[in-house]
């Protein structure tokens, strides 16, 4: 029996969702006011028809903690990090960048913050 192919997302959007106890020295990217930004991305794809290709993924810290809440788009040749997410951004960043294909740059993550990939040895 011959499998079916199956086509590969246009784009991945892996959205943090670490939650840090009361009291931890660094912030989260989900508390009390933003813990509905994953269900919001998923919603909003689904109303768009996008969720075949995007592929929302439910993620742990992704390591830039002082910018949260942040997402990471990764499409098939390049890789965005969105920061200091809200329902608005969110929203410009599916129409502009999912759908039309092009960054939205003043909410990527400062470029101190997000430098070029680690070379493996």
């Amino acid at each position: 029996m011959q499998m079916p192919q199956i086509p590969q997302p246009t784009y991945y959007i892996f959205k943090c969702e670490q939650s840090s106890p009361p009291g931890m020295p660094k912030p989260s990217c989900v508390n009390a006011e933003t813990g509905g930004l994953f269900n919001h991305i998923g919603m909003t794809l689904m109303q768009k028809g996008l969720m075949g290709p995007v592929q929302l993924i439910r993620t742990s810290c992704l390591g830039r903690c002082q910018q949260g809440p942040v997402m990471l788009v990764v499409g098939q040749n390049d890789r965005f990090m969105y920061a200091n997410l809200t329902v608005e951004k969110i929203n410009r960043i599916i129409d502009e960048h999912i759908k039309g294909g092009m960054p939205v740059t003043e909410y990527l993550i400062p470029e101190q913050f997000w430098g070029e990939p680690q070379v493996i040895n």
